[in-house]
């Protein structure tokens, strides 16, 4: 037999090594804190911790507009501009331009006062950001309003039911004075202000067509028919169509503000309410392209009777 074998013994393990003391944490050494002796360090947590100065990102402020008389009007572009020049019913205050610009006011006219040439930036500083001055700008005297008995009655009135916005009361003054609309009837409230805004939308059409302007709406117009004019209402949902209605003058065409249309006690005061009828998806109109059509009508159906 053999002998059993002899299990060899295991070597022996080194022996652990004694884990050195954690140092001890103050607040200068703490996860976070800066440490001391470097001072751009110091410099880098001073920087954080200071409010920051936002004030010389912002936007320099425009510097203040110049004072002008409660009875000016300021105008802006070149037909504006220049149509205002060939108004004799006007009388000017001050007038800047660019080169560019005064060649194109002053072509076959004499100015009836002396430019202030300047570059565009001059004008942009006396405008709205959004202003298209096309480097004309004339300071004016507010034309006066046309009293209502003095309206003409041989030619359309326009009358605006709480149309309140001034590009859509621009683009139908331009309209009016193409299509020679004797006076637009208007209320001193709910109403545009006679400014830049609207003189550039109506291109000129603002020295041509004399405004009317009353207190309340319903009490004009029921004095107009009383004084023999045929008042017409423009009504999307009017059961007489504009083409077949036989207009006369006097006459007074009513516009209504775009959405809601006609008040109802405006639709009350009227001889007709009229309607466009289109052909195409869409039944209605912005009420300066409506007003522009019914024009169209209106003259087409006074040529017609005469």
């Amino acid at each position: 037999m053999k002998p059993p074998a002899r299990s060899r013994p295991a070597p022996p393990r080194p022996p652990k090594r004694a884990r050195a003391p954690a140092p001890m944490q103050t607040p200068d050494t703490a996860p976070g804190a800066m440490v001391k002796g470097r001072p751009e360090d110091k410099g880098r947590q001073q920087d954080k911790d200071r409010p920051r100065d936002k004030s010389r990102f912002a936007p320099k402020p425009r510097p203040p507009k110049p004072a002008m008389a409660e009875d000016s009007d300021v105008l802006y572009g070149i037909h504006s501009v220049r149509e205002a020049l060939l108004n004799p019913r006007r009388r000017h205050r001050r007038l800047l331009a660019t080169e560019n610009a005064l060649q194109r006011l002053a072509e076959g006219i004499t100015l009836p006062l002396a430019p202030e040439i300047v570059k565009p930036e001059a004008i942009n500083r006396l405008l709205p950001a959004d202003a298209v001055h096309q480097g004309a700008w004339l300071e004016t005297e507010r034309l006066p309003y046309l009293r209502p008995e003095r309206l003409p009655q041989d030619r359309i009135i326009v009358a605006l039911d709480q149309v309140t916005d001034p590009h859509n009361v621009g683009a139908i003054l331009r309209s009016a004075a193409a299509f020679g609309v004797g006076a637009l009837l208007t209320t001193f409230r709910h109403s545009p202000e006679l400014s830049g805004v609207l003189a550039k939308a109506a291109s000129g059409a603002l020295e041509h067509v004399p405004i009317a302007g009353v207190t309340n709406l319903g009490r004009a117009l029921t004095e107009l028919r009383a004084a023999g004019y045929q008042v017409i209402g423009l009504d999307s949902e009017a059961p007489e169509p504009m083409h077949a209605l036989v207009p006369r003058l006097p006459l007074v065409l009513v516009l209504g503000a775009e959405g809601r249309g006609l008040r109802q006690s405006t639709r009350a005061l009227c001889d007709h309410l009229a309607r466009l009828d289109l052909p195409g998806a869409i039944r209605s109109l912005n009420v300066s392209n409506a007003a522009a059509i019914a024009l169209y009508a209106v003259t087409q159906g006074l040529a017609r009777g005469g």
